[in-house]
């Protein structure tokens, strides 16, 4: 095939006349020879890559599955019970009302109007004290007219026993009858029990008549004055209230789990939420002796010493009443669970499995709870437990944080 045949195929000669390949064809083997090269690197850095992109899916994979194996483990806390016994006792606060230790409405006997007033509010009076007068012109005159009935009275039994005596006398000369004589004297029996009579309605009046000046029945402090000078007294109206201030007596409702617990001659504290710091002594006084069926509850009488006066009738005041302390196992309060089962607590056993008791809850000290039936001092209970906690459910017990302390001084 000639040169020219060559030429119109497009088809080169493999070795020139020096028996060398052509410069052109050497060139275009280097090119193929680089392009095989980097297609080389190119499908080595693709294995590369798919390999790190496989690698680095395992490793998610490996640490998705650790993270989840550890999130599906419930980690609890556990407390395990403690006998009250060593606990010293507890406090049971009630709220309460301060009151006079004899606290009265005063009032009068007599109706009139108001001559005048003695004390206001705020005084300090003592027993049989003057508080105010009346003017009652009816008592006066009812007064009069009954010391004249009874004087008119008086003047009938002497005339009836002066009749008597003379018809005596005309007996005994039998000028009259012994029926005569016996009415004469019948008379003056009845004169006597008329002047009786009379004398009693004048004692009446006259102590109707002393009702005008109300006095203090009892020492006291003047808390209300209700009336003013020239007012109309009924009989009805409360003029004064008068309270004894020192001792001063609080009232408290103790629930019926408490009301054994509670005697006479028992200290007690008594805090006002305004006087912060200030604890007042005081004593149960006397109980009511019988729980109250509409509240179950006990009433309680506490007398407080009031000698300087700080403490005011009317102030809502707290009283803390110290209880023994009982043998019952102490729970934290947080380890309940409220179920349509009843009250239980979640135990977790040796092989870390949860077991639901039903217990049987008695007094409620705040942070801690009596636990008399479902669990032992042994029984490990998780504290906070979730609403989803099942019978069975395998948990993990957290170890207890460091206190802050003991957690700055860990080595690093």
């Amino acid at each position: 095939m000639t040169e020219a045949r060559h030429a119109a195929l497009g088809l080169h000669p493999v070795l020139d006349e020096h028996g060398q390949p052509p410069a052109d064809l050497l060139q275009r083997r280097q090119i193929v020879r680089r392009t095989q090269i980097a297609a080389l690197v190119v499908l080595l850095l693709l294995g590369l890559g798919a390999g790190r992109t496989l690698f680095v899916r395992a490793a998610n994979a490996q640490v998705l599955a650790a993270t989840s194996a550890e999130q599906s483990r419930l980690y609890v806390k556990v407390a395990q019970g403690r006998r009250g016994a060593g606990g010293g006792g507890s406090a049971l606060a009630l709220p309460g009302t301060l009151q006079g230790y004899v606290q009265a409405p005063i009032s009068a006997r007599a109706a009139g109007y108001l001559k005048r007033w003695t004390h206001d509010i705020g005084s300090r009076v003592g027993k049989g004290e003057l508080l105010a007068e009346i003017d009652a012109p009816e008592i006066d005159q009812q007064l009069g007219q009954a010391v004249a009935a009874r004087e008119q009275a008086a003047a009938a039994v002497a005339l009836a026993r002066s009749t008597a005596a003379r018809w005596e006398g005309l007996r005994q000369q039998d000028v009259v009858s012994q029926q005569d004589l016996e009415e004469k004297r019948n008379a003056v029996t009845q004169a006597q029990a008329n002047v009786a009579a009379a004398e009693a309605n004048v004692q009446r009046l006259r102590q109707l008549d002393g009702f005008k000046r109300v006095l203090a029945p009892f020492a006291g402090v003047v808390t209300r004055r209700n009336v003013d000078v020239g007012d109309l007294i009924d009989g009805n109206r409360v003029l004064f209230t008068l309270a004894q201030t020192d001792p001063l007596r609080v009232y408290v409702n103790v629930p019926q789990s408490y009301a054994q617990l509670v005697k006479p001659g028992q200290v007690v504290v008594v805090t006002q939420p305004e006087l912060r710091g200030e604890r007042f002594a005081a004593k149960v006084a006397r109980t009511a002796g019988a729980i109250d069926t509409a509240t179950r509850t006990l009433q309680v009488e506490v007398e407080l010493p009031n000698h300087d006066g700080r403490l005011l009738p009317g102030a809502y005041v707290q009283v803390s009443l110290p209880l023994a302390a009982g043998s019952a196992l102490l729970l934290p309060t947080n380890a309940l669970m409220f179920r349509a089962e009843g009250t239980q607590v979640a135990v977790v056993d040796a092989q870390g499995r949860v077991a639901l008791r039903r217990v049987v809850v008695g007094r409620n000290h705040g942070a801690d709870f009596e636990v008399l039936e479902g669990v032992t001092v042994a029984d490990r209970v998780v504290l906070n437990p979730p609403d989803a906690m099942a019978e069975g459910q395998a948990v993990v017990i957290a170890a207890p944080a460091l206190p802050a302390s003991a957690a700055g001084k860990a080595p690093a």
